[in-house]
């Protein structure tokens, strides 16, 4: 699968289909790659670029809102995830974290009880290119968490994280990480309390992004809507 760019426009396709738009039709060549510059039988320039982790987020089918890359950055980056690391995650939706981690080669078992949502997932982790890192499982987490251990990194974007916080012990490595998304300040602190029970290095944030406005003028903070997605905790075995 490749994207092929022209401007703002964005089209995903395998190499030897062909593209229709108003643009004109591009004829994709079997051997487009990265790089490549495709015209149109109206003469429009497209670029083939490859897919990438912000280009998975806007092209993955979506069944619901997904976390944000900016929020999959704090997780990556406070859990420190890795190739060769196991990841346990719930709450898959999309698939769209469990995808990220597994292009940083770790080896990702996700849940998710909406049989339709764990179908969309395995098709969104095929099209990113990590259904050998990434195990879409349908069910609840709760039901197998008895038969679970040895796992670097916990992540969970579910209503009763709680529940599975209270095992985190049991599913964790010696210093492995918790990561928790929760849109919602009543159940971040939630699973705050219960992570306090048996974890330790508990903390919470709050994601925020503000956009800079740049012009002629001169740069300064955007007057739109400051960027909040969702809270985060963060915690260690």
């Amino acid at each position: 699968m490749i994207l092929l760019t022209h401007g703002d426009r964005e089209y995903l396709r395998e190499p030897g289909e062909e593209l229709q738009t108003d643009l004109g039709v591009v004829e994709i060549p079997a051997d487009a790659g990265p790089g490549d510059v495709l015209e149109t039988h109206l003469g429009e320039e497209f670029r083939v670029r490859r897919l990438r982790g912000p280009d998975l987020f806007n092209h993955f089918e979506r069944t619901g809102a997904p976390m944000l890359p900016r929020d999959i950055g704090l997780v990556i980056g406070e859990t420190g995830i890795a190739g060769g690391d196991r990841v346990l995650d719930a709450g898959t939706g999309t698939g769209v974290l469990a995808a990220y981690m597994g292009r940083v080669g770790a080896e990702v078992v996700t849940y998710e009880r909406n049989p339709e949502f764990a179908e969309i997932a395995r098709k969104n982790v095929a099209l990113g290119g990590v259904a050998e890192n990434v195990t879409v499982r349908t069910g609840d987490l709760t039901d197998d968490v008895g038969e679970l251990s040895g796992f670097d990194v916990l992540t969970l974007d579910t209503e009763d994280a709680p529940d599975v916080v209270a095992r985190a012990d049991e599913l964790l490595v010696p210093g492995g990480f918790l990561a928790v998304y929760s849109p919602f300040v009543e159940a971040t602190r939630e699973v705050v309390d219960v992570a306090r029970e048996g974890l330790s290095d508990v903390r919470a944030v709050e994601t925020i992004q503000r956009e800079l406005d740049v012009d002629e003028r001169g740069t300064r903070p955007s007057t739109g809507p400051v960027g909040h997605s969702g809270y985060l905790v963060f915690a260690r075995n």
